[in-house]
């Protein structure tokens, strides 16, 4: 049996897109994969372009890779840097095998017998391409159900690795997901760059389902649980759609509404599509249907020309919000971006100082949350075994807990006690 080393980078969809590699690869010759790139016959690196750090690693993680591998090993160049710098990577490494798109991970098995292939067509349409089954936790569930991206926000390169937004028919998507549930999978987490945009664009035009008719769908698959998703965007969450996430008591009371900057004219700048006010009308709606839910966030600091009170809004909408989680950025100049090429670019220093002030008072404001939770019970589903004869899961809101227990444990949902708070993670025991 041949092996295979994957490394994989960036969000939530590049771990999907190597499981789905991995499916692939399987379906032509086993592959068991392994922590140890000298015993790999085939290296996979999963690339995200979506910030500079791991562009500039790429190189560096190739030459490493050649230096310790085995003689007649593969390696081969995936994801969102191989959209976008394509035949560049040949050139510029000569030792990598094969560069294959974020869009044409379907592709993968022609490819590797195949010196110097590249594949990176952005719009390549494999929407209605039933993947083979893998998953490298059985108790859960990742599916994508779009592809792509029909926005132009004026910073993200995503539009231009993964290309234009394109819906995966709903009857696959209940099909993959049923399948899990079969294997044991109780939770789902659906995956898509808008997650509340599904609908608008199909490969057929026989299909007519949206956002919050897809999630009473999926809702009706006897033996799920949980539905969780990521990431919907504050512009389409309209008032059915808060509705459907706050009375469906399958879809866990966490949401991640991705605000950027809390400037009604950066946002105008970004092309989000929303204002200040907006963003904070949609949260306040959430908070209001539903106290319990938790809300996370991504924001941007110095971006081309953010002033201090640009900046402000944005500490503003933090104060008023009390995200449970924040994502948070220095801006960074990408290709293919319009904002590269904008004037009144934000110093490195000015960006930040601003980062670590918006991290400590998140910071803050995390303690405060985390540290209430103290003798609270969560409802919650183990899904993983750790050391040590731990087990963790995660609430309903999407709190990461740790108890002491075994195996017997996972797949389960129990009634959990918080003993202990972090900013990170609750530790409890299980509640009778």
């Amino acid at each position: 049996m041949k092996k295979l080393y994957i490394e994989t980078l960036g969000c939530a969809m590049n771990v999907r897109d190597s499981e789905h590699m991995i499916a692939e690869l399987n379906s032509k010759e086993p592959y068991e994969l392994t922590d140890d790139l000298k015993d790999a016959d085939l290296i996979i690196i999963n690339t995200c372009s979506v910030r500079e750090k791991p562009v500039s690693k790429l190189f560096s993680e190739i030459g490493v890779f050649n230096k310790f591998k085995k003689k007649d090993a593969k390696i081969g160049v995936t994801g969102c840097t191989a959209s976008h710098l394509g035949r560049d990577i040949i050139k510029r490494a000569p030792v990598v095998d094969f560069v294959l798109g974020a869009r044409n991970i379907s592709k993968i098995t022609k490819v590797i017998d195949k010196r110097h292939a590249v594949e990176v067509d952005i719009n390549y349409d494999d929407s209605s391409y039933a993947f083979g089954d893998y998953r490298t936790n059985r108790f859960k569930s990742m599916v994508n159900i779009s592809m792509g991206c029909d926005k132009s926000c004026t910073y993200c390169i995503v539009p231009a690795t993964r290309g234009d937004e394109v819906s995966i028919p709903s009857n696959l998507i209940v099909t993959e997901i049923t399948k899990a549930v079969k294997t044991g999978a109780k939770e789902v987490m659906l995956l898509g760059q808008n997650v509340n945009n599904y609908g608008k664009h199909f490969s057929s035009n026989s299909e007519n389902c949206n956002f919050t008719e897809l999630l009473k769908k999926i809702s009706k698959i006897e033996g799920l649980e949980r539905i969780r998703f990521t990431s919907p965007h504050p512009l389409h969450m309209d008032d059915e759609f808060l509705k459907e996430f706050f009375s469906n008591p399958k879809i866990c009371k966490q949401i991640h509404v991705p605000l950027q900057s809390g400037s009604t004219s950066l946002l105008k700048s970004m092309k989000r599509g929303y204002s200040k006010e907006w963003f904070l009308n949609r949260c306040e709606k959430i908070r209001k249907l539903c106290p319990e839910a938790t809300i996370s966030t991504d924001i941007i600091v110095g971006f081309p020309g953010e002033s201090e009170e640009d900046f402000n809004d944005t500490m503003d909408v933090l104060e008023k919000v009390r995200f449970e989680q924040l994502f948070s950025f220095k801006y960074s100049a990408r290709p293919h971006t319009t904002a590269a090429n904008f004037e009144n670019q934000i110093s490195k220093e000015v960006a930040g100082s601003r980062l670590t002030k918006l991290q400590r008072r998140h910071t803050e404001i995390l303690d405060e949350i985390m540290d209430a939770e103290l003798g609270k019970i969560h409802e919650v589903y183990f899904d993983e075994l750790k050391a040590g004869g731990r087990v963790s899961g995660r609430s309903d809101d999407g709190k990461l807990f740790f108890v002491d227990g075994s195996e017997e444990l996972l797949g389960q949902i129990k009634r959990v006690e918080v003993t202990k708070t972090s900013r990170g993670a609750l530790e409890g025991t299980l509640f009778a």
